[in-house]
């Protein structure tokens, strides 16, 4: 308990050390990170910028359009504000004043032009990854969210006194809405997980009581295993994400509630034979030690093979789920079997285990089950064997190749339906676009297949100066004899179909050169997925073998 009251307040700063960044995920290899180290030596900028793109739609004019142009120039130096319009506070409460420019890329422009339709008007605003991954001077909040936040304030305020409808989107407004998504869901996912535990125990014991004691040894589980986890994490020991801190809850609550169902078991059996309360526990927790080990450690190493997985977050999830899973063991085997001999019998209330009283568990319709096996085990074997392999057969159909970003709401955020009304006027992908790495000789060849294939919009080469409204194009900017193109996808860039024209895109330019790379946020989406189907075919077989042997030794038994 003691070391549970230092673990907390660790647990509670989990958050803080996420990484989670999908472009960090890929192994070196991979075409994605290849075009990203190029693309970084033409301008840092391409790699570290996360667009917020807000539009704006109504009657347009020239008029308007001149005002929307000075409202994005002016925007940097308005003041960040929370969604209400109130001022930042510091970590004493004090009020802070921090220009929205501070979070912008130094240097790149703040473009704003019209839809080709004569309805929308949208602005982009080039926001820094590396900045806005970092947190509000309250030392709590992540400024991506915040600094998103102020622009819809001040964007709402502008549309209004101009006859507009606005909506904050593209990748930095997805991603703000997400984090406001994942912002509660920590908490609502620990009280879920916690309720339908404690439902599940009331149901199986029929006491109103008793289940307090394994949720309670599995939530202090659940801390030390968090605790645990941050000071890893902080030392780069391992790495967490969303995902790993999210699956590190249910797992942990839900091991330990597995194994302290089994402790509990067994006690009740044994308070039926001892008179003393604490050897019925000596001689349970010796008959679930053995399983309970072996239970967990097949899990922490089956767990442990996902350190061959080609993604950073997979292995990352690894040794975060071991961890939750020893530490389970650890307070289940200590902890609960404490807890349980300090409160005594009347903890099973209303039906106590008295010793010498016959168990009640023996005749009941499980145990008629049991009875019934035995007396025909050839039957049930066979029977469940068939029940099992219909219901393998419908493995196949199992679809996982994921969803588009704006899939993943379960609500219709401003950044979803701003992506909707972005694509009736404006490529779907406009402002955040897939970028092609490859040989300065063979640049009008790249274009001319680029800009062939279906799904794709614009192209060109990143200019070498400052583009004139009016005026040509200036040359190609050329770094080692590479040249780098800019494409605009006219799906949004995370849908399935953007990715089936990456696909294609790539496919078409190494007929062209094996030296053009196409990187981007939809390119790192789509080798993201190619490395989850490679560590399937690798990591699912290891495991099976691993717990096969596994399973050998403990059964002292091949067959």
């Amino acid at each position: 308990m003691s070391i549970s009251g230092f673990t907390g307040p660790l647990f509670g700063k989990l958050s803080t050390v996420q990484e989670n960044n999908n472009s960090s995920f890929l192994p070196e290899d991979s075409e994605a990170t290849r075009a990203a180290n190029a693309i970084t030596k033409f301008s840092d900028s391409a790699n570290d910028q996360i667009p917020a793109l807000v539009l704006f739609t109504g009657e347009i004019t020239p008029e308007k359009i001149a005002s929307a142009e000075a409202f994005a120039q002016n925007l940097g130096s308005k003041i960040l504000v929370h969604s209400d319009g109130k001022l930042l506070t510091d970590a004493d409460g004090k009020e802070v004043s921090i220009p929205i420019s501070d979070y912008f890329i130094e240097g790149v422009p703040i473009t704003t032009f019209p839809s080709e339709d004569g309805k929308a008007i949208l602005a982009n605003f080039p926001i820094s990854v590396q900045i806005a991954t970092e947190l509000l001077p309250d030392g709590k909040e992540p400024a991506l969210p915040g600094v998103v936040d102020a622009i819809r304030y001040y964007a709402t305020d502008f549309a209004k006194s101009n006859g507009f409808v606005t909506h904050t989107t593209g990748f930095a407004g997805i991603l703000a809405d997400l984090f406001g998504a994942f912002g509660s869901i920590d908490s609502a996912l620990l009280l879920t997980t916690g309720v339908v535990v404690a439902l599940i125990l009331i149901v199986v014991y029929r006491s109103p009581i008793l289940w307090i004691l394994p949720l309670l040894s599995a939530g202090i589980a659940l801390t030390l295993s968090g605790g645990v986890v941050y000071l890893l994490a902080k030392s780069d020991v391992i790495t967490l994400d969303g995902q790993s801190q999210g699956i590190l809850s249910v797992l942990v609550l839900g091991a330990g509630t597995d194994y302290a169902l089994l402790l509990i078991a067994r006690y009740r059996e044994e308070l039926h034979h001892h008179e003393s309360r604490f050897d019925a526990m000596k001689i349970a927790w010796r008959g679930v030690v053995e399983p309970i080990i072996a239970s967990g450690t097949t899990v922490v190493i089956g767990l442990l093979v996902l350190l061959l997985s080609q993604l950073n977050n997979n292995r990352g999830l690894g040794p975060v789920g071991a961890i939750g899973i020893i530490c389970s063991m650890i307070t289940i085997l200590t902890l609960l079997p404490a807890l349980l001999v300090i409160f005594g019998r009347w903890i099973f209330w209303p039906k106590v285990a008295r010793f010498g009283d016959a168990d009640e568990k023996l005749s009941g319709a499980w145990a008629k089950v049991g009875a019934a096996t035995a007396r025909h085990p050839r039957k049930y074997w066979i029977g469940a064997t068939a029940i099992l392999i219909v219901l393998a057969g419908f493995s196949s159909t199992l679809n996982a190749t994921g969803l588009a970003t704006i899939d993943s709401f379960t609500k219709r955020t401003d950044s979803v339906v701003g992506q909707e009304v972005l694509g009736k006027h404006f490529p779907a992908g406009e402002g955040n676009p897939s970028y092609i790495v490859g040989p300065a000789s063979k640049t009008q060849e790249m274009l001319k297949v680029i800009t062939d294939t279906p799904g794709v919009g614009e192209a060109f080469p990143i200019p070498d100066g400052p583009v004139v409204p009016g005026q040509p194009l200036p040359k190609p900017k050329i770094v080692n004899n590479q040249v780098l193109i800019s494409a605009t996808l006219e799906n949004a860039a995370d849908s399935a179909e953007a990715k089936e024209t990456v696909i294609e895109l790539r496919k078409n330019l190494d007929a062209v050169s094996e030296d053009a790379f196409v990187g981007g946020f939809t390119a790192v989406n789509e080798d993201i997925a190619e490395a989850n189907a490679r560590d399937n075919k690798l990591i699912i077989p290891t495991v099976l073998v691993i717990i096969f042997f596994i399973l050998v030794i403990l059964l002292r038994s091949i067959l």
